[in-house]
């Protein structure tokens, strides 16, 4: 692990989150609607947002998964990281994060509720991201992909799918 790497995850007090790499929320906001009435996918009440640092690095990924919410992820520093996102009429998007804009790099990129996507860097290194959800972020709102399943669907994202799902 480069130094910088631990910096990050001391001064930003990072944990392990289960889909890989670093994280930890720093916002939530304290506004909440009832979620049911406008999506019944939501169980209850939800807070209208939320934010999280999130750190890869070295080989690290963010396993494939999908969560109720739009999540804008927001790029800090580091290498290159790309944003894998499988839409739900099958269509696989890159969307490479980074400050080369020169290189088709982008410092946001939205992943709408509902597709399945993850994360892995381009080389070595690391990459310290944010990721902003609305409605705000929960646990039970958040499903792992299953490899298998998702092969079935789209076997013509392979790569992709066997990459992201170990």
């Amino acid at each position: 692990m480069e130094p910088r790497v631990h910096e990050l995850i001391a001064a930003l007090d990072l944990t392990p989150h289960p889909e890989g790499g670093y994280y930890r929320e720093t916002y939530k906001s304290g506004l909440c609607f009832d979620a049911m009435a406008e999506n019944p996918s939501f169980p209850g009440r939800r807070s209208t947002g939320a934010a999280i640092y999130f750190l890869l690095e070295g080989r690290d990924i963010s396993r494939m998964h999908r969560i109720k919410a739009d999540e804008l992820w927001h790029f800090y520093e580091g290498t290159p990281l790309t944003v894998h996102v499988i839409h739900p009429d099958g269509t696989l998007e890159d969307i490479r994060l980074g400050s080369d804009i020169a290189r088709g790099e982008t410092f946001q990129a939205l992943v709408k509720a509902g597709c399945w996507f993850g994360a892995s860097l381009e080389g070595d290194g690391h990459a310290l991201v944010g990721c902003t959800t609305h409605p705000g972020f929960e646990f039970e709102d958040f499903e792992m992909a299953e490899r298998d399943d998702l092969l079935s669907q789209w076997p013509e994202h392979e790569a992709v799918i066997r990459k992201l799902t170990p």
